[in-house]
C-alpha cells in the first residue's frame, strides 16, 4: 500500500436506500470529509451524474480513486463513456461480499446509527432535510477514519470464524 499524498485522492463510493430516498456518498478518506447526492433511483445515469458533483468538488489536480462494489449501474456504457473523458478518475471494484473494506460502509453506519436509526420521517422533505442537515454536521467537523486492529487481527479473526462455521453441525 503506498503512502497518500497531496496528488491522489481516494474516494470510497458507495450507495444507500431508505424509504424511497437513494443516497451516493464519496468519503475523502485522507480528510473525513463526503460529498453525497440523494436520488430516488439507482440507475447509471444517477451515478454519472453524482461523479460530475465529485469532478466538480474536488481539485482539477487530483486523481481521483473510486471504489465501488459490483453494482451492474457502474459498469454502464453511459459510465464508461464519462470516464473516457475524465481521465483523472479511476473505478477500482470491491470483491463481492467484501465491502465492509470500503470505508465509505463506515461512515454510513455513523449516519445510519446517528440520524436514521431512531428517526422519524413523516414524509421524503422530512428525511431529505434530516439527511442533508446530518451531512452538514459531519463535514463541518470531519475527520478521517482509522483502523484500530492490524491485517493480523482482522485475518485472525476471519480464520476464527472461519473454522467455527466449518465445523460439524452448522
Amino acid at each position: 500500500m503506498r503512502p497518500l499524498s497531496e496528488s491522489v485522492s481516494p474516494r470510497a463510493v458507495e450507495s444507500r436506500y431508505r424509504d424511497g430516498v437513494g443516497e451516493s456518498g464519496a468519503l475523502n478518506t485522507a480528510t473525513g470529509k463526503v460529498i453525497t447526492m440523494l436520488s430516488t433511483q439507482h440507475r447509471a445515469v444517477d451515478l454519472r451524474d453524482f461523479l460530475d458533483e465529485i469532478d466538480r468538488q474536488t481539485d482539477d489536480a487530483l486523481a481521483v480513486h473510486v471504489i465501488c462494489d459490483n453494482l451492474s449501474a457502474h459498469k454502464a456504457p453511459v459510465v464508461h463513456r464519462w470516464l473516457l473523458v475524465h481521465p483523472r478518475f479511476q473505478l477500482h471494484f470491491t470483491p463481492t461480499c467484501s465491502s465492509w473494506i470500503n470505508q465509505v460502509e463506515r461512515w454510513f453506519a455513523e449516519l445510519e446509527r446517528r440520524c436514521l436509526e431512531r428517526g422519524l420521517f413523516c414524509s421524503l422533505d422530512d428525511l431529505k432535510t434530516a439527511l442533508e442537515n446530518w451531512i452538514k454536521a459531519w463535514n463541518d467537523d470531519a475527520r478521517p477514519f482509522k483502523w484500530t486492529k492490524t491485517a493480523d487481527q482482522i485475518l485472525d479473526r476471519i480464520c476464527r470464524y472461519c473454522s467455527r462455521i466449518s465445523e460439524p453441525g452448522r
